[in-house]
């Protein structure tokens, strides 16, 4: 049985990274790039059979918008920040409704701010962050900045590596 002093030894705050793509312009072509291609698809007729698609070429700049999208994405690592670090954010941060655990409108720019340790920011920082990120990239980051010192689960399931193990002949 081993001593809660080799336990500490071991032990490592958790963590969890979010991809966040700082350019939404190219977001915003992708969309662009879509609509055209499916409309494209659906309205063209080729007049002989030599005919190229003209989604061909649409579909190569989606290519290319998604390549960029994903050289746009920019990782955020966040750590648990402990117990006591934790307990005064909330603190610093109480709602004025009852049925709230937080101000949420301070307190998730806070966390963010307080869990990202890659990259480092302050309060203010995060604040410029979420006037260029849009909010579901914020609601991303609070879900994982939430998750690291909320969730109970130490791996979460993964249904794709069971499946993917499964159809190798590895372990399920």
């Amino acid at each position: 049985m081993a001593s809660i002093t080799d336990i500490l030894k071991q032990a490592r705050p958790r963590e969890r990274t979010v991809m966040v793509c700082i350019r939404g312009d190219l977001a915003g072509e992708a969309e662009r790039l879509t609509a055209e291609l499916a409309r494209t698809s659906e309205d063209w007729e080729p007049a002989d059979l030599t005919e190229e698609h003209p989604g061909r070429e649409l579909a190569a700049q989606l290519k290319t918008v998604r390549e960029q999208i994903k050289a746009a994405e920019v990782p955020f690592l966040l750590r648990y920040i402990g117990d006591r670090a934790y307990s005064d954010l909330l603190a610093a941060h109480p709602s004025d409704k009852d049925t709230e655990l937080f101000n949420s409108d301070t307190f998730p720019r806070a966390l963010i701010a307080a869990s990202c340790v890659d990259p480092v920011m302050s309060e203010d920082q995060a604040a410029d962050l979420f006037e260029v990120i849009t909010q579901g990239q914020i609601k991303a980051l609070f879900d994982a900045a939430w998750d690291v010192h909320n969730s109970a689960d130490v791996v979460p399931f993964s249904l794709a590596a069971s499946a993917l193990l499964a159809g190798l002949g590895g372990e399920r």
